[in-house]
């Protein structure tokens, strides 16, 4: 397979790209608030597909609003070749953050078609409709669970935003009938390429643009409640409180430390926290608080999550508080495709891009599709490691080096 050194990929057309589309949702200078099924995430979608086509590929949306765009080859029944990622983002987040991965897989089919004309086996770009959970907390990779026939059929009626919208009610406003959301599920798909900002320091310390993927952690997700008593701050003696902040410091406290005594990869994150009645001078009656705990190693995990669960139950019980412990998301680790991690490899090679191979801390929609197809993702550097945050940054060069990668991946796969 004889291929040139010369770039395929236009630095230039990305960027301008990249900027283009972060001026829908934008907030201040460098932000991006782009909620699935809003008016500006519809906005959004339709210039995607407007770039599809632009750069010669067949466009289809799906019943949720997934936008495909085909480069079709020339044995039709073969298993898709896809690419992509998500628009949506945090509230608000950057302009990178998924949209990078969308972006350079228009990008890399487009450089195919122009350099190689008509695959062998067709290759697909794929903008996700949602990753974020910045609208809906539980929806949680809505668009390729939508893909792998993972949505509930109650799902769009019980989900309600933290506007008070359900699902059901925000897709209808995009346009979309909740009804036939089964109609999203796909059989076809053969190889997911995910392409994302790192989203962590380690290219960055390492200094290299690219990063290939070998493992995407796994994670656990609780809702944690303590019920205890209401009462006075002043007068109610403290061997004589059943404190639910109290229960929630120590546990927060504790769960916090385990992971970090536990040392790299586990973390254990505190993310939310809200009290009721929450007045200064009162003993809340009720905490809630979110616990988000992580390990790529499956046995670390595992050790993570008993440790956590364990403190949690003997604080609740110690101090006379009802517990409520809820599993709101819970998935292993995934590991990629190891043939695809060599081709990636190859790619990186051939193109002259420095790449280290790495494990996910984040997870992302190759999970869910790594259910039904072989997965693997490519890393970009990211300035401080910093995402979900309007200060995230990737530079041009290496949004073009990683996006080289994928291009030259995706030529192993769909013209060999």
């Amino acid at each position: 397979m004889a291929i040139t050194s010369e770039r395929w990929i236009d630095p230039g057309r990305l960027q301008a790209q990249i900027d283009d589309l972060a001026e829908f949702g934008a907030r201040g200078e460098t932000g991006v608030a782009r909620l699935v099924y809003a008016p500006e995430w519809v906005a959004a979608q339709n210039q995607i597909a407007a770039w599809m086509t632009e750069a010669g590929l067949r466009v289809e949306r799906d019943t949720v609003g997934n936008v495909w765009g085909y480069l079709d080859g020339r044995q039709s029944g073969e298993p898709l070749v896809v690419s992509g990622s998500h628009i949506d983002s945090q509230n608000p987040g950057g302009r990178f953050d998924g949209a990078l991965g969308v972006l350079a897989a228009i990008n890399a089919l487009a450089a195919l078609r122009e350099r190689h004309g008509q695959p062998e086996r067709t290759l697909a770009a794929l903008s996700l409709v949602e990753e974020e959970a910045s609208r809906f907390s539980t929806a949680n990779f809505w668009g390729s669970r939508a893909i792998i026939g993972r949505i509930g059929a109650e799902e769009p009626k019980r989900l309600r935003g933290y506007d008070g919208v359900t699902m059901a009610e925000a897709m209808r406003d995009a346009g979309l009938d909740p009804n036939r959301i089964p109609e999203a599920k796909r059989d076809d798909i053969g190889v997911f390429i995910e392409l994302h900002i790192e989203q962590g320091p380690y290219l960055e310390q390492a200094d290299l643009p690219v990063g290939i993927v070998e493992r995407v952690t796994g994670y656990r997700q609780y809702l944690v409640t303590l019920e205890g008593e209401a009462n006075h701050a002043g007068t109610t003696p403290m061997d004589l409180r059943r404190d639910p902040m109290a229960g929630a410091a120590e546990i927060i406290s504790g769960v916090v430390n385990t992971a970090h005594r536990m040392g790299r990869p586990a973390v254990t994150t505190i993310g939310r926290i809200h009290a009721q009645p929450n007045e200064r001078a009162v003993i809340p009656r009720q905490v809630s608080f979110t616990v988000d705990a992580r390990s790529p190693l499956p046995g670390q995990r595992e050790r993570l999550l008993a440790r956590h669960e364990a403190l949690i139950r003997e604080v609740a019980d110690r101090r006379d508080l009802t517990l409520s412990l809820r599993v709101d998301s819970d998935r292993r680790p995934v590991l990629a495709d190891p043939v695809l991690v060599e081709i990636i490899a190859e790619a990186a090679s051939e193109a002259g891009v420095p790449a280290m191979r790495m494990t996910s801390g984040a997870v992302h929609d190759s999970m869910q599709l790594a259910e039904i197809a072989r997965m693997a993702m490519i890393f970009v550097r990211s300035r401080g490691g910093i995402s979900h945050s309007p200060e995230e940054f990737t530079s041009t060069e290496d949004a073009a080096d990683g996006t080289e990668v994928l291009a030259r991946a995706l030529y192993r796969l769909g013209y060999a």
